[in-house]
């Protein structure tokens, strides 16, 4: 009998305990420990990540399969939540965004259908609710692992799955008035303000927060031509959003994916990439993957485009990419975007090379950690800030609030560079320092600032259980420079950045655990631990950059289960 523990029961739980209960192995017991009251929501999908007026930035036809399609779980939902989100069976189809608290309902139902199958299975399958995971202990000596639940209780394991999912550190807020580390949870936003309030980021994490502040503060009307039209608050005339963007960018707009997996016939396959590695010093080049897995692909689908970029650098590429968005106000390239996007739901035609960034920041991310730390240096610096803006796919509705707000002058987005610094204030508020494109210094005082760039990638010291790293049970993700020198230069410019390994190599530090293809940790020597998955993505940015949501839980947990029973077996 094995008995495995997966820690957390969000969607990335649920799409591991999916995996387990499809083995139809009775051999197993599974025990579940979720901190909240419900399984499958998470963060993202609960009141902890969302109020009424967030929307998923995924439709149905998006979402990997789990048990019943979100048109059968509508067909069959309680009528009082339909009615709370003005939708009916009728009014639903597979293409569009629903409301993340109506979809977190249906991942909690998917939840419960799996535990039936598991019963009928004969797996044992054990739940805590309210149960926070405080410590993980590995004993290798009992080739077991020992989970501390709140600070008293001790559960033994065989496996142990981390999938805590996100997390959002709070710095300085409850400490400093009108200071917010994250936009999370929703609720703490509306409020009102009647004041400027500054925004850091300009992602789909500062549209949540736009989202709920706009509200506070006024009100959305659609007018008889369809216009939505955003109406201030007669007891908040000063009320503004000032959005503060590295490149003064917005996200992209949804547009019809031809697939909407981002899968592609023509990728590169594990062998084709366990080939290319073995041939190129046990390095994945950065500049292969980006012919093979994106520049290619348009030989057959687009060759006009091909033609164009064929002899294109990665750099050329998305310096051509960058400075078509920044040359234009990026208020008007959200509206001619939304334009354009809604031809290609209209026609069902995808804006390709859009799609196939998606298709190769999905593919680049399982072998990232085979680049070398030059490699990922330039993946971090040119083409990450590309896919970062095209590949958020806001939902129209978003899109449609962003620009009435503008339109109300109440929105604004301004760039700060990489060099901007904010500073909390003690009295409240905090101090926004940059430097604007015209070359003049700014410090701008706000009363309310939100930071909203996003999950952060934490570094391994951030990691909560803290016996794996007091054990060295656990290790820091290192990527090797292939030139020496050049590892030796950056040791000197920036000794935090870049260590030593045990066979002195420079490596340049990335955020959060080493792992392998398989998702298990390595212990300092780079041994690899058969008792311990780590698929919470805040603790394994540096090995996986793309937080790809709903598809990275079913392609990591594919990995995972795979790994488990070829094991054991």
């Amino acid at each position: 009998m094995q008995h495995i523990a997966i820690l957390g029961g969000g969607p990335s739980g649920l799409f591991m305990f999916k995996r387990l209960v499809d083995t139809g192995n009775a051999n197993i017991t599974i025990t579940i420990f979720e901190r909240k009251k419900q399984l499958g929501v998470g963060m993202p999908y609960s009141t902890e990540g969302a109020n009424d007026e967030h929307i998923t930035n995924v439709s149905g036809n998006e979402i990997p399969e789990l048990v019943t399609s979100i048109a059968d779980w509508i067909a069959s939902a309680p009528k009082h939540l339909l009615d709370h989100y003005q939708i009916s069976s009728q009014s639903y189809n597979d293409y569009k965004v629903l409301p993340r608290l109506l979809f977190g309902q249906y991942l909690s139902a998917q939840f419960e259908l799996l535990q039936k199958q598991a019963e009928r299975a004969g797996i044992k399958v054990i739940i805590h609710f309210e149960s926070s995971v405080t410590d993980i202990t590995d004993q290798p000596e009992k080739g077991t692992v020992s989970v501390e639940v709140n600070a008293e209780s001790m559960h033994e394991f065989d496996r142990v799955i981390i999938c805590t999912g996100h997390n959002w550190p709070k710095k300085y807020e409850g400490k400093i008035p009108g200071y917010f580390d994250s936009p999370y949870p929703p609720a703490k936003l509306q409020i009102k303000t009647n004041h400027p309030v500054a925004i850091k980021g300009s992602s789909l994490t500062a549209v949540d927060a736009i989202r709920t502040l706009a509200r506070g503060n006024g009100e959305f009307s659609i007018e008889k031509d369809g216009r939505r039209v955003y109406h201030l608050a007669a007891d908040s005339p000063d009320f503004k959003i000032i959005l503060h963007s590295r490149n003064g960018l917005l996200p992209a707009v949804r547009f019809h994916l031809d697939d909407s997996h981002l899968e592609n016939d023509s990728l590169l396959t594990d062998e084709e990439i366990a080939e290319h590695i073995q041939n190129n010093d046990g390095f994945l080049s950065l500049d292969y993957i980006f012919e093979k897995d994106f520049k290619e692909i348009f030989k057959e689908k687009d060759p006009e485009f091909y033609a164009h970029v064929k002899n294109m650098s990665m750099e050329a590429f998305v310096a051509e990419m960058m400075e078509q968005r920044e040359r234009l106000d990026a208020f008007q390239l959200l509206k001619a975007e939304y334009m354009e996007a809604e031809r290609s739901i209209k026609r069902k035609e995808s804006i390709f090379w859009k799609e196939m960034l998606g298709v190769l920041s999905f593919a680049m991310n399982y072998p990232a950690k085979y680049l070398c730390a030059e490699d990922m240096q330039r993946l971090q610096k040119v083409l990450q800030p590309l896919i970062s803006v095209v590949i958020a796919y806001i939902p129209q509705s978003s899109c449609e609030e962003l620009m009435a707000m503008h339109e109300a002058g109440v929105l604004e987005i301004v760039s700060v560079g990489e060099d901007s610094k904010v500073k909390p204030n003690e009295t409240g508020g905090a101090t926004y320092y940059y430097t604007d494109e015209a070359g003049e210094k700014h410090a701008d005082l706000f009363k309310t600032f939100v930071d909203s760039v996003g999950q952060p990638h934490l570094p391994y010291e951030d990691l909560p259980y803290k016996s794996l790293i007091d054990h060295k049970a656990v290790a820091p993700a290192l990527l090797k420079f292939r030139d020496a020198d050049k590892g030796k230069e950056a040791m000197q410019k920036e000794k935090k950045l870049v260590q030593k390994d045990a066979k002195g190599n420079y490596c340049l530090i990335v955020p959060g655990l080493a792992i392998n293809d398989n998702f298990q940790v390595l212990n300092g020597e780079g041994v690899v631990n058969d008792r311990i998955y780590m698929m919470a993505v805040p603790y394994i940015g540096g090995y996986n950059p793309d937080y790809s949501g709903l598809d990275f839980c079913e392609a990591a947990s594919a990995n995972i289960i795979e790994s488990m029973f070829s094991q054991k077996e």
